[in-house]
């Protein structure tokens, strides 16, 4: 079935427009929202990310075994939106054990199991799938080295979704730019 990555900056219009296009599909939709609620603004945005949804639509929060809950929820006559592949990306860096094990090319356990599980599942999947993800190359170096092997690693990954997503868009102060 049809994937579709949705990249853009932070309140660039991103989560919006996924959402417009999975309602649009008439469709049976399931968010699998990533964020962690870690502190009390996080779950003020958490709130108003489930307030702006359509009732009737499901929410799984998945932080860590994202490629566990897309194959739960995959079927026919379904839409899924993953929101947010940078905020997953984020928990399974606090989820090492380790951070001295980030260099250029991270190498450690659970990243590249989970990372590897999403991005192998995608093309088996039989429901619609949007993910929405941040493109966060675009800013300035970050100061330390794992900030820097964090940003580096996100680019990667959203490199590898777009090879494997069927359709690409960019987001930019809330307009759509189709990339592939």
């Amino acid at each position: 079935m049809p994937s579709h990555l949705i990249l853009g900056g932070a309140r660039s219009g991103k989560s919006r427009h996924a959402e417009a296009l999975a309602h649009a599909r008439n469709l049976e939709v399931v968010v699998i929202a990533t964020a962690q609620a870690l502190d009390a603004e996080m779950a003020q945005r958490i709130a108003r990310h489930q307030a702006d949804r359509p009732t009737g639509w499901t929410t799984v929060e998945a932080p860590i075994a994202l490629a566990h809950s897309l194959h739960t929820h995959d079927a026919p006559e379904t839409c899924i939106v993953v929101d947010c592949i940078t905020l997953w990306l984020s928990n399974l860096f606090g989820a090492l054990d380790d951070h001295s094990l980030l260099t250029d090319t991270v190498e450690s356990g659970i990243l590249v199991e989970e990372t590897n599980a999403l991005l192998d599942l995608i093309p088996s999947l039989k429901c619609d799938v949007i993910f929405v993800a941040n493109e966060i190359g675009l800013g300035l170096v970050p100061e330390t080295p794992l900030g820097r092997a964090f940003r580096d690693e996100a680019g990667r990954l959203n490199q590898r979704l777009a090879q494997r997503c069927d359709r690409v868009t960019f987001i930019a102060a809330g307009l759509p730019l189709h990339l592939k």
